[in-house]
């Protein structure tokens, strides 16, 4: 029986795996892979003591934190969280169970699709959603991106570095990224932004070939790459009854306890006004000091019941 099992290697699982072995708690830290969605981040200036890194550089600095504290991960999806009376019990993809007292919910958010038509069938076939991954596969060629905030602006401007013409395609009359990338969009003569307008169809058998837009005007692409926010990844913990705001994600108090006891939450999963590296660490730090607290009255009340 854990103390605590932590789900989400991201910002906030690591954080929370940190304090949580400084706390000395018998745990594990489940993720497919440590740093979530900062792999995907093509560079991160706002975090601090690193006024320049990639988004891979820092997760993997990360993970040379866990190691180095022998924090035990097991690498393998979170596919299911029940409660049985006041213990928590956690499958993973690998056929392994796990026990504990307390869970952390770390478990993030994921990139929103567009859902329409051949965006199943030609993912990875031209349509992306990481453009620090795939922009390099795309020299000399034309490729969309779709959505208008900060991350959006980012792999455009990472993607014309690449390509040798970028749409940005935006449904609002202008981009709402920040005004230092703003600028950089509209100044750079390799990017072109579409206004106004969404994206209806992809057309491609082996791959991408166009993107057919809402007011009919077909796009030859040889790729597309998907930036339109994202929405919480709550789908391993739903048996459990969290409260969740109108947008899907996890209520908390300051100390990021859930509605269910025992249960806390911690970064991109839970109703935040900021979603940053910076903020997810230190929810993961004040969730495993809440952790650590519950833990020590559970075990208090067992061993008066002894």
């Amino acid at each position: 029986m854990h103390d605590v099992i932590i789900l989400g290697g991201g910002p906030a699982g690591v954080a929370a795996g940190i304090y949580a072995k400084r706390y000395n708690m018998n745990m594990v830290l489940i993720t497919e892979s440590i740093g979530g969605l900062i792999n995907e981040t093509h560079e991160i200036d706002n975090y601090p003591g690193f006024p320049m890194i990639s988004g891979a550089e820092l997760a993997m600095k990360f993970e040379e934190h866990l190691r180095k504290l022998e924090v035990p991960i097991e690498y393998s999806e979170v596919e299911s969280v029940e409660k049985q009376g006041e213990k928590f019990i956690v499958k993973t993809a690998n056929g392994k169970t796990f026990e504990s007292i307390s869970i952390i919910i770390a478990l993030g958010s994921r990139k929103k699709r567009l859902g329409v038509e051949g965006e199943k069938k030609l993912k990875g076939r031209g349509v992306s959603y990481c453009a620090t991954c795939d922009a390099a596969f795309f020299k000399d060629k034309v490729v969309g991106v779709v959505g208008g905030n900060d991350s959006a602006a980012e792999a455009a401007m990472l993607l014309s570095k690449h390509a040798s013409k970028v749409y940005v395609i935006y449904r609002r009359e202008k981009i709402r990224a920040k005004p230092s990338l703003t600028e950089q969009i509209y100044s750079n003569p390799k990017i072109e932004v579409i206004h106004n307008t969404n994206v209806a169809r992809l057309i491609g058998e082996s791959k991408l070939e166009k993107a057919v837009l809402n007011n009919g005007t077909e796009l030859s692409l040889d790729g597309l790459f998907v930036e339109i926010g994202q929405e919480p990844s709550t789908q391993a913990v739903e048996k459990l009854g969290l409260e969740l705001d109108p947008a899907g994600y996890i209520k908390t108090d300051e100390r990021m306890r859930t509605n269910i006891e025992g249960a806390f939450a911690a970064g991109d999963i839970r109703t935040t006004p900021l979603r940053q590296v910076v903020t997810a660490a230190a929810d993961g730090a004040i969730a495993a000091t809440s952790a650590f607290i519950h833990v020590q009255v559970m075990k208090r009340k067992q061993q008066a019941k002894e």
